[in-house]
């Protein structure tokens, strides 16, 4: 079950039916009873959504507040009790994150999720016969792990396979010492590496065409496995024609640099590829096809994930038009783009064929993975774990900003203004987060806030994104880091203040070595004091270059191969409120 479709108030014992009762007490200025808090296990609409925001606007802010009060039924829930630990906060918020990215390693997310029962296997509740029928293809990230996984376990019937994967992996994964991660001698399937600098190339689009053919050849008595992760994208390209390689690389490229989003920048390629939204799975028809899959993309959508190759999709040429004046691009698009889209009343890639029975997919791995996975070891830790989503989106200024706010709402030695709680609401939709989950939120913060003791370990996960201006080096994760040391000026240093980690789990963030940063309240007096001017690195998008002068660089997260990719993760270590002023 997902954040999201849970009572966000019954994680506290005792508490769910005291909160939906005040949920129902909730009135607006103009007197109308409005219960925004009262289905949990429904499927929640944007349209609800919507209306929560515009009913929130004429809510008293003391009736607001007092949802997240502690009530005293609160009272009597055993506070946990952290266990002594001498590493520091630093150290503590870097170990949470190792522990986030060792849960979706790509030979472990199939292994538990994969079970070989004699000559038969068995996925997701459905059970498939092997007679020396398998193939095999992938593209991404962790897909070598993934393969290397299957063939240990499913060699005997793998007939032969192709997969994809990042330049240089292969020899990377042994300088460190990972080569059970790599497909065993003599293998049966074909390694192909490509996407330099993970972006499409040549030797991705060759291989590309390597699995195309394989798929092609399939007949109704075979088992095609898909292998995708993280990355996936730049690994199988094929643009349709007569559009050029570099001209599809051209047009994700500026929407990338102009803001788009995950979702967006996958909705283009997939509208312009022979092998995305279900082209993959139609050319192997009429073959079995099960697609194991380590999600990349925030709410798991499968016809989004390396762009749906396995999910039978239709794509309007309005909608990516409408993409394209978004971000001012519409001018600038080369010719055969254009063409494409306008020979295209309509792309049906499900028109000719039924995928139904013969597709399965099934995502193994997620962000929600690796935060489970971290909020088990912040116990262990001695924190008080508290998930907030693993939807967070939106441009790092946003985000940036929300987290500064919920420092305050937990770390205020006395009950925060309203308004405070006020704006966390308003924020929600710039960053992706639901009103439901910053309520639940609030809701603990606030009973660890009232508590006075302990360490709250706050994790959230997702791909927030940065728009360019300028032409230095870093990524969303490091840009984050420094804007939220903005945001913290003038609190506490650790072991009394805030620390905040923020790191990609694919282990780089943008053109660096470093997958993110960690920061604290000092981030600015240490900067000052070395000459360092915070704005006008971040002017510069040049976050990687600050981090790498500051103190020698000490403040960076350098977890070197992941060999996985979910996303970003965010570890927020608040100090109980009697201490965050002391200093």
């Amino acid at each position: 079950m997902s954040y999201h479709d849970r009572n966000p108030f019954s994680i506290i014992p005792g508490c769910s039916q005291l909160m939906f009762r005040q949920c129902k007490q909730i009135q607006t200025a103009s007197g109308q009873t409005f219960a925004p808090l009262l289905s949990w296990n429904s499927n929640h609409t944007d349209d609800l959504h919507r209306r929560f925001l515009l009913r929130l606007s004429g809510l008293s802010m003391a009736r607001v507040l007092s949802l997240f009060r502690p009530q005293p039924v609160l009272a009597l829930v055993s506070r946990y009790k952290p266990a002594s630990c001498q590493m520091s906060m630093d150290s503590r918020a870097r170990d949470v994150f190792t522990a986030a990215v060792e849960a979706v390693q790509p030979d472990a997310v199939v292994r538990q999720s994969v079970e070989r029962k004699d000559d038969s296997v068995l996925i997701s509740g459905r059970k498939f016969t092997l007679k020396h029928n398998l193939h095999l293809v992938g593209f991404g990230k962790a897909v070598l792990g993934m393969a290397a996984e299957v063939e240990r376990m499913m060699g005997d019937h793998l007939v032969d396979g192709v997969i994809s994967v990042p330049h240089g992996i292969q020899q990377t994964l042994r300088q460190h010492g990972k080569s059970h991660l790599l497909p065993k001698e003599n293998s049966k399937i074909q390694v192909m590496e490509g996407a330099k600098h993970n972006l499409p190339d040549e030797d991705a689009l060759r291989a590309a065409e390597q699995i195309k053919q394989l798929a092609k050849g399939l007949t109704e008595k075979d088992l095609l496995l898909v292998l995708i992760s993280g990355g996936g994208s730049a690994l199988l390209p094929a643009p349709l024609p007569p559009i050029l390689l570099q001209e599809k690389l051209d047009v994700t490229r500026r929407l990338a640099a102009a803001g788009a989003t995950i979702q967006e920048l996958n909705t283009v390629r997939r509208a312009l590829s022979v092998l995305k939204g279900g082209g993959l799975a139609k050319y192997a028809h009429p073959a079995q096809v099960v697609a194991l899959i380590l999600s990349d993309v925030i709410g798991d959508p499968l016809d989004l994930i390396a762009s749906g190759p396995t999910v039978t999709s239709e794509v309007w040429p309005e909608e990516i038009l409408s993409i394209l004046e978004r971000y001012k691009l519409l001018s600038c698009i080369p010719a055969s783009v254009k063409d494409v889209l306008q020979k295209q009343s309509r792309k049906e890639k499900a028109e000719e064929w039924d995928a139904s029975g013969h597709v399965l997919n099934v995502v193994i791995g997620s962000n929600s993975t690796a935060l489970e996975r971290a909020r088990l070891r912040a116990r262990d830790l001695g924190f008080h774990p508290v998930v907030l989503s693993p939807g967070v989106c939106g441009d790092v200024r946003a985000v940036s900003r929300l987290y500064g706010l919920l420092t305050r709402f937990a770390c205020s030695p006395e009950e925060p203004p309203a308004e405070v709680a006020a704006e966390v609401l308003r924020l929600g939709p710039d960053v992706g987060v639901q009103s439901w989950d910053l309520c639940r939120t609030m809701q603990e913060l606030g009973e660890r806030r009232a508590g006075g003791s302990g360490t709250t370990c706050l994790l959230a996960g997702g791909e927030p994104t940065v728009e360019l201006t300028g032409k230095g080096r870093g990524g969303r994760n490091q840009e984050l880091a420094l804007r939220l040391g903005l945001e913290w000026r003038g609190l506490a240093l650790p072991p009394n203040g805030p620390v905040f980690l923020s790191g990609g789990t694919d282990g780089q963030d943008g053109p660096t070595e470093a997958a993110g940063a960690i920061t604290d309240a000092g981030l600015c007096a240490e900067a000052q004091a070395q000459g360092l001017d915070i704005h006008q690195f971040l002017t510069n998008n040049d976050s990687y270059t600050f981090f790498s002068r500051l103190s020698s660089g000490k403040r960076l997260l350098v977890p070197g191969l992941t060999c996985t990719n979910v996303m970003d993760v965010h570890v927020l270590l608040f100090p109980s409120a009697s201490n965050i002023n002391k200093g």
